[in-house]
């Protein structure tokens, strides 16, 4: 998809086909109308980042083979959002600092939402309230759903086999 000639280029398949699982399911226009993540380039980052979190949550857990992979994901993933603000025009002078903020945004998204999936739907639902939902006006968003959501696909993503994980032979299921 995005950056498949690049990835097969240099033999990860498996990642190329891993993120655009990750991208294809952040793209889901229900997040936008149904769940009321903003349709915006931070919105959209927020759900890439969101599902790209839980994968490397289950590849985590796993053998040194998928700690390799999950580097490789993290890298793929930024080497995207690097091409995409590209894309969209931003100068070269710019891009670098713009990824390096996006990757230390990711980090912090990684904690809160770890810390919520420890701790509890409460601070799950104010993790995804501060980084999903972070500029939306008013309270009036179905914080409870995505909370619900995430739950059930670190869920469904934990009970794979690492096999299915690796080889992209899984989905992030339905909305609620």
């Amino acid at each position: 998809m995005i950056k498949g000639m690049l990835a097969r280029a240099g033999g990860h398949q498996m990642v190329d086909d891993i993120y655009n699982l990750i991208v294809q399911k952040a793209r889901d226009p229900k997040f936008y109308t149904d769940l009321s993540v903003p349709d915006t380039i931070d919105g959209r980052f927020e759900m890439i980042s969101l599902h790209a979190f839980l994968v490397l949550r289950r590849l985590r857990r796993s053998s040194k083979g998928a700690s390799q992979l999950s580097q490789a994901l993290f890298d793929y993933m930024f080497e995207d959002m690097d091409l995409s603000l590209r894309e969209m025009g931003a100068g070269d002078m710019g891009v670098g600092k713009r990824v390096k903020a996006m990757i230390q945004g990711f980090y912090g998204r990684v904690a809160s939402y770890e810390e919520g999936l420890r701790d509890g739907v409460q601070t799950l639902e104010a993790a995804l309230m501060r980084n999903v939902y972070g500029t939306v006006n008013g309270s009036d968003v179905p914080v409870e759903l995505l909370a619900e959501y995430v739950v059930k696909q670190n869920e469904r993503l934990q009970a794979l086999e690492l096999v299915d994980v690796e080889s992209a032979q899984f989905d992030f299921g339905v909305l609620p």
